[in-house]
């Protein structure tokens, strides 16, 4: 805590926020004083010890590679030839159940991450709540061992991946809310964008683990049981065990909480509504709210083409696994590189225009993608990377535009409610793939669900006005 700089007092912690999910008066009580180094690399470690999910298990390797191919598909089935309708069609509907999983983890995410960010921001146990998250992903990903490749523990894989999307979005609502303790109004953008940074090299660093152990053939491993996935998924939960004890050890809980905030668990909710109702009823925050909206659904489409941009590369492709893998390692490395590019013309041109033309770019790359898939490879290498190298400017520009419209004093509450809004539309890219995918049997149509979503998001951020607060 800080000292006013005209009265020399200590400033009383008043709470602006309405939200719950990611507290502000951390920010403004620091004032000049850095945080220690320590504190800052231990908190972008978090991001560094849980991509791994996201990147190995999630998109390129684990569901990609193994839990959504032939190996849990009957033997009779399996044996036929690639290309046959029916291999097909089951290869699809494997895709459609690993995206109806997703769709309940979105659900669920709506339902709870929000209120439990809400109530451990009253309570003042933010790193709580960390914990529990963090280790509940990590059991997640441990439980991945036991699913071997038969079709009958096809469900349990989906039932873990899509808790463990669950856990880790509930632990990333709270290490959002630990930023606070550690920065101030000067230093929230560089460290937000180090724990960005640090999530994507860890990424990369990852799946550069995994070439290595492909290509010296699994040091030996017996590949007829899904070992060297199932060991794969083993060293992601080390792997966050690891680099996940520094935030614990080093990063301060970023407030003593906000008693006035503490209600029941249901009143949470009602609590909720009012915050979003209120917001839009404001003339001065109306603009605000229509933001929340939009970004809520576009970034949604943006997490889409990550979470099955890697299922369209094996299936729809045939991408084997170290193309699979390559490609992954050059789609984390772009999408970081642009994402610093782009941010240098945030300020020119402005972060709405960053997102659109990123937006209208994405939607043309996978329309691409799409009417040409029977170009092969290079067509999904190509379009690929393009979606890839529009999603990090995408999201870091959306950041910048909230904050050029929150209204003066309640950055608490506006942040805290674009962290809520997006997960109320968590469901919308793996529903529409899922839907698409089971009316056409074809996986490759789960593409146009992505790009419908993105549409959609395009068309709401059109008329919101990018009036810079004052």
């Amino acid at each position: 805590m800080s000292e006013n700089p005209q009265s020399g007092e200590v400033p009383e912690p008043v709470a602006t926020a309405n939200s719950g999910a990611v507290g502000v008066v951390g920010l403004d009580l620091r004032g000049e004083t850095p945080a220690p180094k320590k504190q800052v690399y231990a908190w972008a470690l978090w991001d560094w010890a849980t991509q791994p999910f996201n990147t190995v298990i999630l998109t390129f390797i684990f569901t990609a590679l193994y839990l959504t191919t032939e190996a849990f598909l009957p033997a009779s089935i399996a044996g036929l030839d690639p290309k046959d309708p029916i291999r097909e069609a089951a290869e699809a509907d494997l895709a459609s159940g690993l995206g109806m999983g997703s769709t309940i983890a979105g659900i669920a995410i709506l339902l709870i991450a929000p209120v439990l960010g809400q109530r451990a921001d009253a309570a003042g146990r933010q790193k709580l709540w960390l914990g529990i998250g963090t280790g509940a992903l990590v059991v997640c990903m441990l439980g991945l061992w036991f699913v071997e490749p038969t079709p009958t523990l096809f469900w349990l894989g989906v039932a873990l991946i899509s808790a463990g999307s669950v856990f880790g979005e509930i632990a990333a609502v709270n290490s959002n809310a630990m930023l606070i303790g550690i920065a101030n109004p000067k230093t929230v953008g560089r460290i937000s964008g180090l724990g960005w940074g640090f999530g994507y090299i860890g990424g990369i660093l990852a799946l550069v683990l995994v070439v290595i152990f492909y290509t010296f053939d699994w040091f030996g491993l017996p590949e007829d049981s899904g070992l060297p996935f199932r060991l794969i998924a083993v060293g992601c939960a080390i792997w966050a065990i690891v680099f996940s004890i520094p935030i614990f050890l080093a990063v301060p809980e970023p407030s003593l909480g906000r008693p006035e905030r503490k209600v029941g668990f249901f009143a949470s909710y009602r609590l909720l509504v009012t915050d979003v109702v209120g917001l839009y009823r404001n003339p001065d925050t109306r603009q605000t709210f229509w933001f929340l909206l939009s970004s809520a659904v576009f970034r949604d489409g943006l997490g889409g083409v990550f979470a099955f941009g890697a299922i369209i590369a094996g299936q729809v492709f045939d991408f084997a696994f170290l193309d699979l893998v390559i490609f992954g390692i050059a789609a984390n490395l772009i999408a970081g590189v642009s994402t610093i590019i782009a941010g240098r013309f945030d300020d020119r041109f402005g972060p709405k225009r960053i997102i659109l033309v990123s937006l209208a770019a994405m939607v043309v790359a996978g329309l691409a993608v799409f009417f040409l898939v029977d170009g092969g490879t290079i067509v999904f290498w190509i379009g690929g990377l393009l979606l890839c190298a529009f999603v990090g400017p995408a999201q870091a520009a959306s950041r910048s535009f909230l904050a050029r419209i929150t209204p003066a004093g309640r950055e608490g509450e506006i942040f805290g409610l674009y962290a809520t809004t997006g997960r109320a539309a968590s469901w919308m890219s793996s529903g529409a793939w899922t839907l698409l995918i089971v009316l056409t049997q074809s996986t490759a149509f789960g593409i146009l669900g992505i790009v419908l979503v993105l549409i959609a998001g395009f068309l709401l951020l059109l008329p919101v006005k990018a009036t810079r607060r004052v």
